[in-house]
């Protein structure tokens, strides 16, 4: 499913760290450091799907090239703690296809330019080879002062202020959404992404009565897995593929992942369900069917969805009762209890939202005697057993992406995505 990162960082000459080897190492390239003469030689990192340079109009013609920008940018600097440049790191969707990737990232590039008047150097990562496959991102570098004719001038002190960069940062987060969505509707796929926190995102869903979306998001956003989990939990699965086993976490944090993402696609799935079997009953009747027929055709199409597909283990019922606490999940061996009032709530709330498509608690045939209602009829459906459902899931894999340099050595490591609110 489609998710959301950005995050932005600085990059500080008090961590060690210099603009001429983060843009060495995310393009690719050879840059001498004029500053601190050194050499700073990535030529041989692979991934590297596309880099491009925007500038603002008027800037000088030695701007577009690499090594000149990022040392030019160092010379304005003259402190010794100064911040030298900032990185935007964007997740990238994998459901839309690499010019699709590239045009949107343009897209976030030139509004920065246009935005704050700054360099652009922009990266486009392919997915790490033994990572997640999906994980497209890109590294967007930015210089921390103005370009004009004349060269480097003013700092962006909107992004530096307390008071105004988170505002900023907010902003800029919601034009990579939209820019994402728009992307996602042009190749007509469903999923949507969003940039706001869990609890905002909730909110909204309460206001327009989707409880069962309302109840998905009720969580701590996700934990962050790390570089050194990251790294443990790819070689485990890469094991498990050899092996032909299925793949289990061997990191507290990275059970913890699994559970939450697991649980997040288990939800999904309910909700498409919920919503495909109200669809066909709202067009069936509309067509001029009864309630009974109508409520047969939702209840077909609710249990036909992704029929042919390999889902995952275990059914919907059983799944959802390890979410509701019918048992116990358990991360780092221990099992983890929810609250028994929260865990009725729950409940409450999914049988709510189970019978909101149609008041029809009662059907009668001819004879006058009671029918399940469609209700009933659904909830039967999806307690059935894998062999009549056929095999049924989620993506359950971690999904993480990106390589994060750290200063001269520019580690690899994964960068954990997120579906709510990262900077």
């Amino acid at each position: 499913m489609a998710s959301y990162h950005l995050s932005v960082k600085t990059i500080k000459r008090s961590a060690g760290r210099s603009s001429t080897a983060a843009a060495a190492y995310r393009a690719g390239e050879r840059i001498e450091c004029q500053r601190e003469g050194r050499m700073h030689d990535y030529t041989a990192k692979r991934g590297i799907e596309e880099t491009f340079i925007l500038t603002p109009e008027n800037a000088p013609s030695w701007a577009q090239d690499r090594a000149s920008l990022w040392n030019a940018a160092e010379e304005s600097e003259t402190r010794r703690n100064s911040v030298t440049a900032r990185e935007w790191e964007l997740a990238l969707p994998s459901e839309i296809s690499a010019e699709d990737r590239s045009q949107i990232t343009r897209q976030f590039a030139e509004e920065l330019v246009s935005r704050y008047g700054v360099a652009v150097d922009v990266a486009i990562h392919a997915p790490h080879r033994e990572g997640d496959q999906r994980n497209h991102h890109a590294h967007v570098l930015t210089t921390t002062r103005k370009l004009e004719p004349e060269g480097f001038t003013a700092k962006t002190r909107v992004l530096d202020s307390a008071k105004t960069g988170g505002v900023e940062i907010e902003q800029m987060r919601e034009v990579w959404a939209g820019l994402q969505n728009r992307a996602l509707e042009r190749v007509g796929e469903v999923e949507r992404v969003d940039h706001r926190s869990l609890e905002a995102q909730r909110e909204d869903a309460l206001s327009q009565g989707d409880t069962l979306k309302a109840e998905e998001l009720d969580r701590d956003p996700e934990v962050k897995m790390g570089p050194a989990a990251n790294a443990m939990e790819r070689r485990e699965m890469r094991a498990a593929e050899r092996e032909g086993r299925d793949y289990e976490p061997v990191t507290e944090r990275g059970r913890a992942v699994h559970a939450a993402r697991q649980a997040r696609a288990l939800f999904v799935d309910m909700r498409e369900r919920l919503e495909l079997a109200r669809d066909t009953y709202g067009a069936e009747r509309e067509a001029g069917q009864g309630r009974v027929s109508a409520g047969l055709a939702a209840l077909r199409a609710a249990a036909s969805k992704d029929r042919d597909t390999d889902r995952g283990d275990g059914n919907i019922r059983d799944r959802l009762a390890r979410i509701v606490g019918r048992e116990e999940p358990e991360v780092g061996g221990q099992s983890v209890e929810e609250p028994p009032d929260r865990l009725q709530r729950f409940n409450e709330r999914l049988r709510e939202t189970l019978g909101r498509s149609e008041e029809v608690e009662v059907d009668r045939d001819d004879g006058g005697a009671d029918k399940p209602s469609i209700q009933k009829r659904l909830e039967g459906v999806l307690n059935k057993q894998r062999e009549t459902l056929e095999r049924e899931g989620g993506r359950g894999a971690a999904r993480d992406h990106g390589d994060e340099p750290e200063h001269e050595r520019e580690i690899d490591r994964e960068i954990d995505r997120d579906l709510g609110l990262s900077h």
